[in-house]
């Protein structure tokens, strides 16, 4: 006869069973003005306590850092790459410290909902390595490898731009609109989006519109003006 698991056993369960509500991306260059970043991440992490999140940090000056010193001493394609993805986990640790009572996580198995989840990815992708090892693979495809990975269906890029790329365009259509993107995203982006998660690129200097964005589902019209 099978045990009888208790209530936080099924809890649990449960909750990895469901997908996340959203991934965010939150891009590195936002740190170059701390107010509104400290603003943006306190807006996310209170609602995260309503939405389940997954914040993915950019890389910032300390990837900024990494390219130098590709450039500097030819690094290779193997080693900037895994150095630009440890320069997103050291910017997650800023990020997590900004939110209040957020996570900073590591793999899947740490995601939980009612609180802010910051992934700081190295781990996790070093024992994937989905993604091809060049510049052309930004916090940006990342984020979008994760969103897929986890059956999240929304995609949010916090940048200096506005965008949207529905999910339900027909392929022509979706082909187009990723590459009217231009270098707003990354040059692999368009690959690793999957073709069933929607992304919404909005700026930082506007929280609540993300957090309208967000408690709406994403829904067309809401947050985007």
């Amino acid at each position: 006869m099978p045990q009888k698991r208790s209530r936080a056993e099924v809890r649990r369960s449960g909750r990895h069973r469901r997908a996340p509500d959203w991934v965010i991306k939150v891009g590195g260059s936002l740190g170059a003005r701390p107010a509104p970043l400290r603003g943006l991440m306190e807006t996310l992490a209170t609602t995260a306590r309503r939405h389940w999140l997954v914040v993915v940090p950019g890389g910032g000056s300390f990837a900024d850092e990494v390219r130098r010193a590709d450039r500097r001493f030819r690094l290779g394609d193997s080693a900037a790459h895994w150095m630009a993805i440890l320069a997103m986990d050291q910017y997650g640790h800023l990020l997590a410290r900004l939110g209040p009572g957020a996570g900073l996580v590591r793999s899947r198995r740490e995601l939980a909902p009612g609180r802010l989840n910051v992934l700081a990815p190295s781990a996790w992708l070093l024992r994937a390595d989905p993604l091809p090892h060049s510049w052309d693979v930004t916090s940006d495809s990342i984020a979008a490898w994760i969103a897929r990975a986890l059956r999240v269906r929304r995609l949010m890029l916090v940048k200096h731009a506005d965008g949207f790329i529905a999910p339900d365009l027909s392929p022509r259509a979706r082909r187009a609109a990723l590459a009217g993107l231009g270098d707003v995203v990354d040059p692999f982006f368009a690959r690793a989006l999957g073709p069933d998660i929607g992304c919404w690129i909005t700026r930082s200097q506007r929280p609540r519109r993300i957090a309208r964005l967000i408690e709406s589902g994403g829904r067309r019209g809401v947050g985007m003006a």
